[in-house]
């Protein structure tokens, strides 16, 4: 499995998931209600902007991931730096693409096409966190950019195991999309039948860029200083 960046994550799923719009609002209105503390921590100044995605999305789409052992603590941290966790990718030389952490405490991707999406933390607790992504995208080379807006929301169970600070986690996360581009709706045709699993494999990539780290530095925990600093200069 190719771990990639989280909102390239997203982006797959937004791209395959061919839901109607009833379903997408009735399994939104669903995992709202289940979500209903982290998002009331969601600041004024992103609260309307959350809603209005989670409400009405375009798509929708929620996963769970199997359980596995690692530090709570390390995985919440690595919940609110996905630069570290690329960059982390990247030590292990295994191919990532990169995620800069901006001045303000956002965090941006781009590509050369033109693709930019940047995203932050507008809501966290001790068990997950909220983002809000926004950006455009080129879904693919003979299509025109794509302005897409974004949430998705990672929450996390844990139980304790035998070894001191290490528990099972079992991941969630919910994802909510929203465009108005003609462009997402023809690259949705077009995906047909297969969407249904094209969009399960988006949201797994997009877990286990997070797990799969947390997991190898619960077997290593001596790399955790090497894995996660900060970049050099």
């Amino acid at each position: 499995m190719f771990p990639r960046p989280i909102y390239f994550a997203l982006l797959t799923i937004f791209l395959c998931f061919a839901e109607t719009t009833a379903l997408a609002q009735s399994r939104s209105n669903s995992a709202t209600n289940a979500h209903a503390s982290i998002l009331d921590a969601i600041p004024t100044t992103h609260k309307h902007l959350v809603n209005q995605i989670i409400h009405k999305p375009t798509l929708s789409a929620t996963y769970t991931e199997d359980p596995f052992q690692a530090h709570p603590n390390v995985y919440a941290w690595m919940l609110e730096h996905p630069d570290r966790v690329s960059l982390a990718w990247r030590r292990m030389k295994v191919p990532c693409l990169e995620i800069t952490a901006l001045a303000d405490g956002s965090f941006a991707w781009t590509d050369p096409d033109g693709s930019q999406l940047i995203w932050q933390v507008v809501a966290k607790q001790a068990d997950g966190v909220v983002w809000y992504a926004s950006g455009k995208v080129k879904p693919a080379a003979l299509l025109p950019m794509v302005t897409v807006k974004a949430v998705a929301i990672v929450k996390f169970t844990g139980k304790p195991t035998a070894d001191k600070g290490i528990e099972t986690l079992t991941p969630e996360a919910s994802v909510y999309l929203l465009s108005e581009s003609r462009a997402a709706n023809v690259v949705l045709r077009m995906v047909g039948p297969a969407a249904p699993k094209m969009a399960k494999d988006g949201a797994e990539q997009m877990l286990f860029f997070f797990s799969g780290i947390a997991a190898h530095l619960r077997k290593h925990p001596d790399q955790v200083p090497k894995l996660l600093a900060a970049p050099t200069k």
